[in-house]
């Protein structure tokens, strides 16, 4: 297939959108696909306020209409609902070109943080975008079915992968941590105010907390918690020896859809500490043995109490969690993508044409 991807998440940011997304698209070109990108860089950019490190391009819908157009792909991948997504989603209908949409982020519970406004006041906006769509690709079964009860019933399961030549135990430690006083207690992930950090940071445990990562709360966070280590954003070898020098992974989120850092961590050997939400639950499981509840050993512990479950997941075998960890493959999580892409080409339209025409679209 002839595949166009269009993301307003890319390289240099560091999250996990972009690792996925870059991923797969080194698995699609290994398959034989061929695959064009329309990314923020290839366009004037602005910053996103309150996030500095992320840029939007800025009137992107010429230069998408372009590029998409010299392409002619059999169908387009939308990964993110920003800028260039609504130029890629008009582009579409305009040229009844099929389009699949993804979930990445719970885009209305982060404007509900920055807002203060009700997160359900972002809903209509959401399922303007992807009602269209012949898939919303979704990385778990219970978001699948959120977004079913909200009227997107066309969500396909694309789940996540690892490196797993990468992420494994056996890496030497980070200089910067194996010194410390332990148990070392580690975060990953952006430092921004959806992530809900306090809750970990302000936990009255024993040991040296870390956060590796960056974000608009860095410097706010280091200020006030001047006891916890935090190294900025890492990747490669530097990301999984960060992991090996761990006793534990916490991961504070209430609003991850998934949390691509859970299956890193847990593929080094680090039992989780979470919240019982979506995102952990669908990793880990209620009862902490993996998300159909077959481990024969815990692998993490989902609690209200956060203290709690960081002190019981210390006590976690580390073995466990790799052999649970090391099960997520991207040749997995590329035959669900694949597949969706290829149903949804010859798939009708979600909803009728004459109510897309209707639908009013960003400009």
């Amino acid at each position: 297939m002839r595949i166009a991807i269009c993301t307003d998440a890319w390289h240099p940011q560091v999250n996990g959108v972009v690792r996925s997304l870059a991923m797969t698209v080194h698995q699609l070109t290994q398959r034989g696909h061929a695959v064009e990108l329309i990314t923020p860089d290839q366009f004037r950019t602005l910053p996103l306020p309150g996030y500095s490190e992320i840029r939007l391009a800025l009137a992107p819908r010429f230069g998408t209409r372009r590029s998409l157009s010299a392409f002619a792909p059999d169908i387009v991948h939308i990964a993110t609902e920003g800028p260039i997504g609504w130029s890629a989603r008009r582009w579409c209908l305009a040229n009844d070109v099929p389009f699949t949409t993804a979930f990445h982020t719970r885009f209305p519970d982060y404007a509900a943080l920055r807002t203060g406004l009700d997160a359900e006041r972002f809903w209509p906006l959401m399922r303007r975008f992807h009602a269209a769509s012949r898939a919303v690709l979704v990385s778990t079964p219970a978001l699948a079915a959120e977004l079913a009860a909200r009227g997107l019933p066309q969500a396909r399961l694309w789940s996540r992968g690892i490196d797993r030549a990468l992420f494994r135990p056996g890496h030497a430690p980070l200089p910067e941590l194996a010194a410390l006083p332990g148990p070392i207690m580690l975060y990953v992930g952006r430092v921004a105010a959806e992530k809900n950090l306090p809750a970990f940071l302000d936990a009255p445990v024993t040991g040296t907390k870390v956060v590796v990562g960056d974000g608009p709360e860095l410097e706010r966070l280091r200020q006030r918690y001047p006891e916890v280590r935090f190294l900025g954003a890492l990747s490669g070898e530097d990301l999984a020896r960060a992991y090996c020098s761990a006793d534990v992974f916490v991961f504070p989120s209430r609003t991850d859809t998934f949390g691509l850092v859970l299956i890193e961590a847990l593929a080094c050997g680090l039992p989780v500490a979470a919240f019982p939400v979506a995102g952990p639950l669908d990793v880990i499981g209620a009862d902490g043995r993996g998300a159909d509840g077959t481990m024969p050993a815990t692998i993490g512990v989902l609690h209200d109490n956060l203290t709690f479950a960081i002190q019981r997941a210390l006590r976690l075998d580390p073995l466990a969690a790799a052999v649970y960890g090391a099960g997520f493959g991207w040749d997995r999580a590329t035959d669900q993508f694949e597949a969706a892409l290829a149903e949804a080409a010859i798939r009708p339209l979600p909803v009728p044409a004459s109510a897309i025409r209707e639908m009013a679209v960003p400009a």
